[in-house]
């Protein structure tokens, strides 16, 4: 009987130290070093490029937290008229962590990382990647708007009514696991540039 008790105790035990670690690697480091930014608010588009990876999150109010307390010497967050514009050009990877009440698109560029932490709950949600930019998001969506360019990458989950995607033949799409009522999916082939005469020479 005790050396039951002692297998299930330990069995309890791992099982809560491998949620611990799945969640702490979804979620950004508390620990690390990270400013929260004031005076933002009525978020209804996110725009980033360069070398960020943001998580995406549904909150009664409006936050920013940026985890890299040199951001302001290396990256810009910058909020106006409702479009929060992040950038990073950096080595290092700058990790912003979202939350917004009444957040309606999401365009990426370059390389670029989104990830939602939770479910994504919308009405309407558009969101367009560019470059190399990536996107792994759970939805649940009344009307969505997938719009995938270049070689960018898609991973999306959850539930969606009306699921309209749009991707050129060089993007990567995983909707596996994305439930969807009606379904619009358009492949645009790669896009070409035009010769010129210097070209030909």
């Amino acid at each position: 009987m005790k050396t039951q008790f002692l297998t299930i105790a330990t069995i309890f035990t791992l099982a809560i130290g491998t949620v611990s670690s799945t969640y702490a690697s979804v979620k950004p480091d508390k620990d690390e070093n990270s400013t929260i930014l004031k005076d933002v608010s009525n978020i209804n588009k996110i725009e980033i490029r360069g070398n960020v990876e943001l998580y995406v999150s549904d909150g009664s109010a409006d936050q920013v937290k940026v985890y890299n307390k040199y951001y302001k010497e290396n990256a810009l967050v910058q909020s106006q008229d409702g479009v929060l514009r992040i950038s990073s050009y950096a080595d290092q990877k700058l990790v912003v962590w979202v939350t917004a009440n009444d957040l309606r698109a999401i365009t990426a560029y370059d390389n670029a990382e989104v990830k939602s932490f939770g479910n994504l709950s919308k009405i309407n949600l558009d969101v367009t990647l560019n470059n190399n930019a990536s996107a792994k998001l759970n939805l649940d969506v009344y009307k969505a708007n997938i719009k995938v360019n270049d070689r960018a990458k898609a991973d999306l989950t959850g539930n969606v009514t009306d699921y309209n995607l749009v991707q050129e033949k060089s993007a990567s799409v995983n909707h596996t696991n994305l439930a969807a009522e009606n379904v619009s999916n358009t492949t645009n082939p790669i896009a070409i540039q035009p010769k010129t005469e210097l070209a030909n020479l």
